[in-house]
Parts: C-alpha cells; structure tokens; sequence
C-alpha cells in the first residue's frame, strides 16, 4: 500500500526504516508546513517495504511517501495524528507549568498574608468575591498580572507577593436563583488589600479599563470592593511621568447612569480607591472602614501634620454627612446588602409576602399634632423584607428607600414627621433629588408618601444656601419620566407638598391622601395670622382675638381637609389607608413594560 502526503512541505523528521512492521497510528514521519510540524501516521498495519523520501525534501500533495506491504490493495492517503492518537497520560509539562503558576495566585499560597488579614477581623478579595457571586459563575480577567516592577524585583518575587497585580476581577452571575442569566451577570472588581496595601499600579489599572469597557458593551452592573490607597509610586516599569492620562476614572464615572454601581469599602480607603468609590451609585461600608481623599502620607505630604489612617473618614463621620449609603457590621453584612440591591435592578420576583392591609390604618395617629414613625407605614406597604433604606443617618428629615410592592421593585420617598415636624431641609432635599435620578436612570417607579409643613423656613435657613437646594427638587422632577405616585399620609403644605408630588398636584400621573389629610398653600395657622390680620387686631381684647383666631383656624382646616380638596379635583382622590397598596398595584400595572434600553436614559446620577 502506497502512502501519500496530504499536503506540501518539508521533511524534517523520519522516524521508521524499511522492513519494520508498523501498527495503525505509528507515527512514522513529520512534514513542516508554513512552521507547523504535522506528524504522518500509519493508517494501516503491515511491513515497512520502501521509504521514498529524505529528511530536508519537499513534498506535495499525493506524492508517495512510503510503501507498506499489507493485504488489503490501493493509496491510502496519510493522517495526520488525530483521533488515533493514543492519549499520553503522563503529566503534560505546560499544563503543570500552568497549575503551579494559577495556584501561586490563590488564597493557599499565602498563608502568612491570610492569617494576617483574617486576625484583623477581615476577609480576603477572593473570599468576599466568592461570597458575592453565584457558585462556579466567576470568569476571572488578568489573574496572572504582576506588579510592574521587573526592574526592580525578580519575576518570582513579583509572582509570590503581588499575584493579579492586587486588583481581583472578572464577569461573574449574582442572584442567579432569583433571576435569569442575562438579569445577573455582573462586572466585579476587588481590591487586594494583601497586595501593596491595595494601591493601584501601572497593570491593574490596565485591568480595571479592560474590565469598564466590557461593562459598558454588555451592559453589566459593576461591584466594586475599594480597600487602598491610591497611585503606586514603585511601578518602574511604567511609561510616561505622573500617570495623570490613565482612563480609568473617566471610563468608571463614564458607566454612571447605564448601570448600576455599587461601591463597598471595608478597612482603608483612600485616594485613587475612595474616588472610584464615590462614582457608585451606592456605598456600602462597615463599621471599621476610613473613607477619604487623602490618606495619611498625602495629608502629611500636604504640610498638614501627622494624623492616624483610623482618623481620616470614619464611618461615623461618612455616615452622618451622606457619603455611605449603607452602613452595616462587617464585610459579609456588606455583601448580603449588596446583592440585596442589586436585586432592585434586576427584575420581578415571582414570589412575595406581605402584611395585612388594614393594618395601614392605625399608622398615623389621629391626633393631627402626634408624631409617628412613618418607616412603619413603608414597611406595611412593601412586600415584607424587602425594603431597603439609603443615607439612613443623613438629611433624617426625608426617608429613602427602594423596595418591592407584588414583587416589583420600587422607590420610596417620605417625609418623617419626627424631624422638623416634616419639614423639608438642605440636606433632606439633596437626598431625595439625588435619588429621584438613580430611579430615574433605571426606571424604578416611584412612591412618594408626603407629610410636610412645607420647606424649611427662617433666617439662619437660609445660610445654606435653600434656595438652589430646593430648587433641585422641581428641576430633578421635571426631568424624569418614570411613574410617581404620592400619596398625602397627613400635611400637605405649600411648595414642599408639591415637591413631594414632583413639582405639582397634578404634575405627576397620581395623587391621593389619606382620611387624614390636610392641605394648603402654607401652615394653615400662619395663612389666617397673614390674611386675616386686619380682622384679629380689630378685636376689642386678647380673649376676643384668641377666640376669633381659632375659629378661623378651625375653618381653615375644615377647608383644607382631604375630601374638600378632593371635592374640588386639586387630589384625585382621598383612599381608606387600607386600600393604598392595591391602588399603587392598579396604577404600576397600567404602565406599559419598559423595554431595555441601549443608551443612557440620563447622562449620569449625580454622585451627591
């Protein structure tokens, strides 16, 4: 039997010689084509008869190669190895290469950094992000960098003490028992705070930017754990001077308002980190994090003295002026809460339960002057454990929060009658404009429960600057495009009520109050000392002008009750408490489905 080339090349290796008896799938020469060796095996069995070619000559196609005498008659065309190829079941040395090389950037390997990092109460990247994300549904991007600093550090220095550069990221599925594969996939990106104290280098930057440019084409939520500090002055092997044209910053701030961002920082965050952290939507942060913009080094750099890194943003500070959203005990509280709101992003779930209705009614007092505690009355309106506050220590005088109602997830705002009596302050109406745009950017309706006197008033008021604050509540709202609902639990005065209802009564596409209600153009007790002046200083006595004043008091609140106002058509309609939740329901469920989106419906969300 005649064997032939099946293709044109050059002989490089022969390794049969004539009269040996060869087997099917011995491999008998190799032919190099275009540097790729392709091996010739036997493709039958028999006696070597006649090699009909040297070592260095160059074949074409159906040239003969050898002859093999057998039974069977005819050219039979040469295999190259294949599916006959006997399987080497000895231990591969590029993949041993690889397995040493992979295990050298695992938890395991650094068992002297670990112990450190879980006896200060810790976790490390790997173990939060494992936490995070669905089992087995981590794709890890660049997880074999090292520092760029081989001019300074051998190769196997760089391997064992900066494994992924100290940034840990990839593409990974979270709620996936929640929500479909395309709902849950998410970018995640953690900082190793076991590497260079978390600082970030010349090829972990790179990394970020490769993973950013793949959220924005995908469309993919990003969380990021921020712990460290900012740029890596040791990384010689990076070009240029300063490092200022990294794309890092502009491309994470650049996915503000296309997807969700979520930020968590545990330990030190600082600089380069805390600034990525402020370009998420929400923070997460625990009870032992420091949160600025300069570390110790850089406020010591500044001339300004020497100050402890557990002095600099700590989470009582970041809590109480609004830059932590979310504060909770420890890194695995921060992940519960971050995949708990990520939730709200991610579609309906199928499967709720909630509170009786009728228990709505007893929530505000009837006592139009007693506080309540108006979390009670969104707790009893959302499905049970889904509501989830924002900024709770911040601008206390409005609540935020997302929850679900049937399933569907929603936003919440409300005035707390416990601060202020109500009243809308600076602080409260950044809060609530600012999250009116996260709503808005990810179409989540909005459900706006109202009790306010109106805006703050008096002279020292207006030394923060209210009157641009509050402006944002009207110029926020009319830009928005999502459903808003309110409902009146109680007052509804003057320019703060119509904010609250998004700039009008009848700007918005509901407005209903409860029984309770009480409406008008400012306190109805200042209304009649303002426009009845004449009439009370006209009283012949003190008890005279009391009596008339109360009257007129009273009169007042008799026309500004809920079902006048709903009589003349300035609410739509005034609802038994109990009813609220299936009249949102109604309302939610004649809006039309939004389809997904391929752009941003608004430029960013304002990271204040």
């Amino acid at each position: 039997m005649n064997i032939v080339s099946p293709l044109v090349g050059t002989i490089v290796k022969i390794g049969v010689a004539s009269g040996q008896k060869v087997s099917v799938g011995v491999e008998m020469i190799i032919i190099e084509s275009m540097k790729m060796e392709h091996p010739i095996v036997a493709d039958c069995s028999g006696v070597l008869n006649e090699i009909l070619v040297t070592v260095g000559q160059t074949v074409t196609v159906g040239q003969v190669l050898v002859r093999v005498d057998e039974d069977a008659a005819g050219e039979v065309v040469a295999t190259e190895t294949g599916a006959r190829q006997q399987v080497n079941t000895g231990e591969r040395s590029d993949l041993v290469a690889y397995q040493k090389r992979r295990a050298q950037t695992l938890d395991p390997s650094r068992t002297e950094a670990v112990a450190k990092r879980h006896a200060r109460g810790q976790r490390t990247a790997r173990e939060n992000i494992a936490d995070l994300v669905d089992a087995d549904s981590f794709s890890e991007y660049g997880g074999f960098a090292i520092a760029a600093q081989r001019e300074r550090r051998t190769e196997e220095d760089l391997i064992a003490k900066t494994p992924a550069d100290g940034l840990v990221g990839g593409i990974a599925s979270i709620n996936g028992n929640l929500f479909d594969s395309d709902k849950s996939r998410c970018a995640v990106l953690s900082y190793d705070y076991m590497v260079l104290a978390g600082t970030q280098g010349f090829i972990n930057h790179r990394k970020k930017d490769r993973l950013f440019e793949i959220a924005e084409r995908m469309r993919l939520p990003v969380v990021l754990f921020a712990e460290g500090g900012g740029g890596r002055p040791g990384d010689t092997d990076a070009p240029g001077v300063a490092g200022l044209d990294v794309m890092s910053f502009a491309a994470f701030a650049q996915l503000s308002g296309l997807v969700p961002l979520v930020g968590i920082a545990s330990g030190y965050c600082f600089a380069g980190n805390a600034a990525l952290l402020g370009c998420c939507d929400v923070i997460i942060a625990t009870e032992n994090s420091n949160i600025g913009m300069a570390g110790p080094a850089m406020v010591l750099g500044g001339g300004l003295g020497v100050v402890a890194p557990t002095d600099i943003g700590p989470i009582g500070t970041q809590s109480r002026n609004g830059v932590v959203d979310i504060r909770v005990a420890d890194e695995q509280a921060a992940v519960a809460a971050a995949k708990k709101y990520l939730s709200y992003f991610q579609g309906t779930t199928s499967g709720y339960s909630r509170h009786a209705d009728e228990l709505l009614r007893n929530t505000v007092p009837e006592q139009r002057t007693r506080i309540y505690d108006v979390h009670k009355v969104i707790e009893l309106l959302c499905d049970i454990d889904s509501v989830l506050e924002l900024r709770a220590e911040f601008g206390v005088g409005i609540i935020t929060a997302l929850g679900r109602i049937e399933g569907r997830p929603v936003g919440v705002i409300a005035n707390n009658p416990a601060h202020l009596g109500g009243a809308i302050d600076v602080q409260g109406a950044d809060k609530m404009a600012r999250f009116v745009q996260l709503c808005d950017a990810f179409d989540i309706p909005l459900i706006s429960l109202c009790d306010t006197p109106g805006f703050m008033v008096g002279v020292d008021a207006e030394e923060g600057a209210q009157v641009r604050h509050f402006a944002r509540l009207f110029v926020t709202a009319a830009s928005v495009t999502i459903p808003w609902l309110t409902v009146v639990l109680r007052k509804g005065y003057g320019l703060g009520a119509q904010a609250m209802a998004g700039g009008s009564f009848h700007a918005k596409e509901l407005i209903v109050a409860w029984p309770t209600g009480e409406f008008g153009g400012m306190g109805l007790e200042g209304a009649v000392r303002l426009g009845f002046k004449r009439e009370l200083d006209a009283a012949a006595s003190a008890a005279e002008r009391e009596a008339l004043e109360q009257r007129l008091i009273a009169a007042a609140y008799e026309r500004g009750g809920a079902l006048n106002m709903a009589s003349h058509t300035e609410i739509d309609d005034v609802i038994d408490p109990a009813e609220t939740r299936a009249r949102l329901v109604s309302l939610l469920r004649a809006f039309p489905v939004t389809q997904a989106r391929t752009a941003k419906k608004r430029p960013m969300v304002d990271s204040w």
